[in-house]
């Protein structure tokens, strides 16, 4: 059923002399189509069975795409069994990969598959959230589980040691895959809702968390039974991915029909690059990228080079992305009494801090220290990501373009950053060179979030 009008938000072309109505109350619309502010003409929902459906729908195409393709990077931790550092399935893959499927190649090449899937899947953002804003919302999600499950499914035919045909199912196309249902999971609830979007945004990247919990040890199960084949479980893998996903399809559902007038790309770009506060914000977004998975790729590596049983250092990637989902569901309904920007800020001074832990972690309660402290700031900084994108976007029409250059640029830092720390550790273990790295890169984006406070205390909806 739909929304009541607001009729004290109507705004006509007598009114405004030279501009012209967007009709469908998604922005008013200059003569040279670009959007100049948003004028809504129907209410949000902020709540309901739709509105918290949709939520549920973005948080299963995060479980099953970024929460997957983001631990591909895990990947390449060096000699000691580094696959289950991966917060998600493809760590398990990794070391089943390295051990046994694909011996000829070393984990480090096995790596820039992890690397490539998550840069792919920020990067499609770009071009995914400009057909968004035209309307191509279901097509995006509707292709993106297509190619996802397509490219699962190709992998079950991969024969040992084609690290090529591995490459462009896990690499490329689940990268591509996961892009094209990324930006949309996140746009679309900003149709939904106003009061209750940081909050709602926040469960949907809690989604990664639960992801990266769940599937590792699904599939580590699956592989440790000597009757099931590799190819068997990645179908079975595929048919639970699937029905996820379809049922995140039928959950989210644009709540308004797309604009007939659409910003101008070049418009908009020429505004973006005026906007201090938003470039201060990619930069912080793309900082914070190349250190933050730092941590997360090598705390397995860490406990199990000091000594520490290898059991107990999965587990500890266990806890450390069970305190992010926490955190990342905590983190919408503590923004609303402390600021979404504050919460960034905070999140990255404590990130950067523990990384720096990494110099010298050696016993068991230093490793489950690093992984709930780490795991829940991490997750709170996750969780503001696209909320501040959000308070940043003046006009609903341009959120899918502001959210797809953000997350492209920052994807740019999840690309170097892997190779880049793993370069700096060494085959011979030197933990201060990457963790000092990492944490200056850490607390440099706090820096950069503090200026967009100073910069945009207005558009942050700061007191």
């Amino acid at each position: 059923m739909p929304f009541p009008e607001d009729n004290n938000s109507q705004v006509t072309v007598k009114d405004l002399g030279v501009l012209e109505a967007d009709e469908k109350g998604l922005g008013i619309i200059t003569p040279d189509h670009s959007t100049c502010l948003k004028v809504p003409s129907v209410p949000y929902p902020d709540g309901g069975l739709r509105a918290w459906g949709v939520v549920l729908g973005g948080f299963l195409a995060q479980f099953c795409s970024y929460g997957r393709v983001s631990c591909l990077q895990r990947c390449g931790l060096g000699d000691v069994n580094p696959a289950i550092s991966f917060i998600c399935s493809f760590g398990v893959y990794q070391d089943f990969y390295t051990r046994i499927y694909m011996t000829e190649h070393s984990p480090s090449a096995i790596s820039w598959i992890g690397s490539v899937a998550s840069f792919l899947t920020i990067s499609t953002g770009l071009v995914g959230g400009r057909l968004y804003d035209k309307g191509y919302c279901m097509h995006l999600l509707y292709g993106g589980t297509f190619l996802m499950m397509l490219s699962f499914f190709m992998l079950s035919f991969v024969k040992p040691n084609q690290y090529y045909a591995v490459f462009l199912t896990q690499g490329i196309g689940m990268g591509i895959g996961g892009g094209m249902t990324y930006v949309p999971s996140f746009a679309i609830v900003a149709q939904y809702f106003d009061k209750k979007r940081t909050m709602a945004m926040s469960i949907i990247t809690a989604g990664v968390c639960l992801g990266s919990a769940l599937l590792p040890f699904m599939i580590n199960q699956l592989l440790a039974k000597p009757s099931l084949s590799f190819a068997f479980v990645t179908r079975i893998v595929t048919g639970f991915m699937t029905i996820l996903l379809i049922v995140a399809c039928i959950l989210m559902r644009p709540r308004l029909p797309p604009s007939e007038k659409h910003a101008n790309v070049a418009d908009c770009l020429k505004r973006f690059s005026r906007d201090w506060a938003y470039i201060a914000l990619i930069i912080g977004f793309t900082c914070f990228a190349l250190g933050f998975f730092f941590p997360m790729f090598y705390l397995q590596l860490a406990a199990i080079t000091h000594g520490l049983n290898e059991t107990f250092a999965f587990y500890s990637l266990v806890i450390l992305n069970g305190c992010g989902f926490i955190a990342r569901i905590l983190c919408g309904i503590i923004a609303r009494k402390v600021s979404v920007i504050n919460l960034a800020i905070g999140s990255a001074v404590v990130c950067g801090c523990i990384t720096f832990a990494f110099v010298d972690i050696g016993s068991p309660a230093s490793v489950v220290l690093v992984g709930v402290f780490y795991g829940s700031s991490a997750g709170i900084y996750a969780g503001t990501m696209a909320a501040l994108v959000s308070l940043l976007t003046d006009n609903e029409a341009e959120l899918g373009l502001r959210l797809g250059i953000a997350f492209a640029v920052s994807g740019l830092g999840e690309l170097i950053g892997p190779p880049v720390t793993g370069a700096l550790l060494t085959s011979e273990y030197h933990w201060w060179r990457p963790a000092v790295f990492a944490g200056v890169l850490v607390l440099a984006a706090a820096g950069c979030f503090t200026t967009v406070k100073l910069m945009a205390r207005n558009r942050l909806q700061l007191v």
